[in-house]
């Protein structure tokens, strides 16, 4: 590289740099988020404990509701209790409703759930609340989706919320301030390979 081009680099870094600048001065509101976590792709909850790592490495307390996992045990769980009093997880659910096969049974399921929700929500000392798999239970209307969205809307400044789960509804999408749509290029499960521990679960 000669200095002509050294020179032409660091002149378009200087003006990136000054453009990113700019913009981001520009970013002057600070609040809680809504995020909503959604599409067929796997990653959804995998993501959301990522951001849960970091919030606590922050020393955010953060709490963790499981409206669908219940039935086994989870790695994520396994090391983020680990964290002790920095984190609550309510583990609710009963399996997926192809397992339970009572819809009555669900929707008890995911009342209890989402009073452990509210409860969270309700928390002064609490940074960040992951709702994982609420998306699961609005899908199949196991809880009213308006007391939700009011209930998410309600919740105290800063507080930040992650809900996931795909078939995300219209009305949350709508509230969030953050959506992440993840899209399956390619998965091992349609090859045959079963869900693996550390993995999937």
């Amino acid at each position: 590289m000669t200095d002509d081009d050294l020179a032409r680099h660091t002149a378009k870094a200087a003006k990136r740099k000054a453009f990113r600048d700019a913009k981001i001065a520009t970013k002057t509101i600070e609040k809680g988020l809504l995020m909503v976590h959604t599409g067929k792709g796997k990653g959804k909850s995998t993501a959301a404990f990522g951001l849960v790592l970091r919030a606590l490495g922050n020393n955010m307390k953060v709490g963790v509701v499981q409206f669908t996992k219940g039935k086994w045990g989870t790695g994520e769980r396994g090391a983020l209790e680990r964290f002790g009093d920095q984190i609550r997880f309510a583990t609710m659910g009963e399996g997926f409703t192809w397992e339970t096969q009572d819809r009555a049974r669900d929707v008890a399921a995911a009342t209890k759930a989402w009073e452990a929700a509210k409860a969270m929500l309700a928390a002064p000392d609490l940074g960040l609340v992951v709702l994982d798999e609420l998306n699961i239970v609005l899908r199949y209307d196991y809880l009213e989706l308006t007391d939700v969205i009011d209930g998410l809307q309600a919740r105290r400044d800063g507080l930040h919320v992650l809900v996931t789960g795909r078939n995300a509804k219209k009305e949350l999408i709508e509230a969030a301030d953050m959506v992440t749509e993840m899209v399956p290029v390619k998965h091992h499960f349609d090859s045959g390979v079963k869900a693996q521990m550390g993995i999937e679960f």
